[in-house]
């Protein structure tokens, strides 16, 4: 007959059953644990499963009748960007790389988006906030804030993929608490170690991963949130004197991400129950999600680009919030002045405190 063998859960031994004690105790770092705590705890790792991040992928719809007959079809010789206005706007340079576009003709295929964020900020917002942006940088070349010039300012509707779903979690964590005293004669250390199990679920609606390779994941990430309470059932208006770009990240290549996200976020609530303990180690974690699905949204992105020094730089803001972001150049001779202050202000703190000491031990 087959014998159940527990582990120790401070240092990984065998552990077997005292019977002076009636606890299980540890013979290599004498750790006892209670016999129906360890078999509840056996009983629930033995139900521990991998994650389960299964989706249903359908989203958008197909054209409506006549409703392309609008739409044009712009690509960019340089990047690659292939993207769509209607026949009322003036292609000149691509909203990705400044480069100049070809109208390629009528617009045909890919699916329809279900739900578009209209812009609620224009292109004289999207200028205040590139000047909002490079105020209070002191690592910022003057000359680039002094003679800074807008490239090209763009409005382009991004297509996102938004992912609704449920999702529950389970985790092991391991844990210690330390308690010191002393007396007399000595110091005591007590270090107490506990085996936690955590469980939870949650639900998460319109998680946004974008579906344009063209654009850094970072930088459309760095800019939301964007409230859903603003978007509306897509109609074709919307994207007069607009681009919108053409996805080529479908929602099936970016279930990855989505599921990324969630599993962040269930871990990040799970960590979070854990608290009172000295230290913490996580064993395991699995997330499991039902009820997914997609849809295909259009949110809307104002594209900043300037130039200096021959470096093109790409700014973006959101166009329902206002949330600018963007990298800057460093002026490299001020950074190491500020350093080298801060290096001679530390020397002197420290020869000042040296002299201090040295006073006091005179004394």
């Amino acid at each position: 007959m087959a014998t159940q063998e527990f582990r120790c859960l401070h240092c990984g031994g065998a552990i077997t059953f005292d019977s002076a004690l009636q606890k299980m105790k540890c013979p290599y770092c004498d750790s006892e644990f209670d016999l129906a705590a360890m078999k509840n705890l056996d009983d629930d790792l033995k139900n521990e499963q991998p994650d389960n991040m299964k989706w249903d992928k359908s989203a958008g719809s197909s054209w409506r009748s006549g409703e392309e007959a609008s739409l044009r079809f712009y690509a960019c010789n340089h990047c690659g960007g292939e993207i769509v206005g209607d026949e009322t706007l003036a292609a000149s340079q691509c909203p990705y790389c400044s480069y100049p576009v070809v109208m390629k003709g009528q617009f045909s295929g890919e699916l329809r988006p279900d739900y578009v964020i209209p812009f609620k900020l224009d292109k004289e917002a999207a200028k205040q906030g590139l000047q909002r942006h490079l105020r209070g940088k002191p690592f910022l070349p003057k000359v680039f804030k002094d003679q800074n010039h807008i490239d090209e300012i763009k409005g382009v509707y991004v297509p996102f993929w938004l992912f609704d779903v449920d999702a529950t979690g389970r985790a092991h964590y391991k844990a210690t608490k330390i308690r010191t005293w002393s007396n007399a004669s000595y110091y005591y250390t007590e270090t107490s170690h506990f085996s936690l199990l955590r469980a939870g679920g949650a639900g998460f609606d319109n998680i946004p991963v974008d579906g344009s390779a063209k654009m850094a994941d970072d930088l459309m990430e760095s800019i939301e949130p964007y409230s859903f309470a603003g978007a509306v059932d897509f109609q074709t208006a919307y994207l007069s004197g607009f681009f919108a770009d053409r996805y080529d990240v479908n929602a099936e290549q970016s279930v990855e991400r989505a599921n990324k996200r969630v599993k962040k976020s269930v871990e990040d609530a799970l960590s979070s129950s854990v608290r009172g303990y000295t230290g913490v180690r996580t064993e395991s974690c699995s997330v499991n999600i039902s009820n997914g699905k997609a849809k295909y949204a259009l949110y809307p992105v104002w594209l900043l680009n300037t130039t200096w020094r021959e470096k093109q730089y790409t700014f973006a803001m959101n166009g329902q919030t206002g949330k600018f972001v963007g990298d800057l150049p460093i002026d490299k001779a001020s950074l190491w002045k500020w350093r080298g202050i801060l290096a001679a202000v530390c020397t002197l703190v420290a020869y000042v405190a040296i002299e201090i000491i040295s006073w006091l031990e005179i004394f």
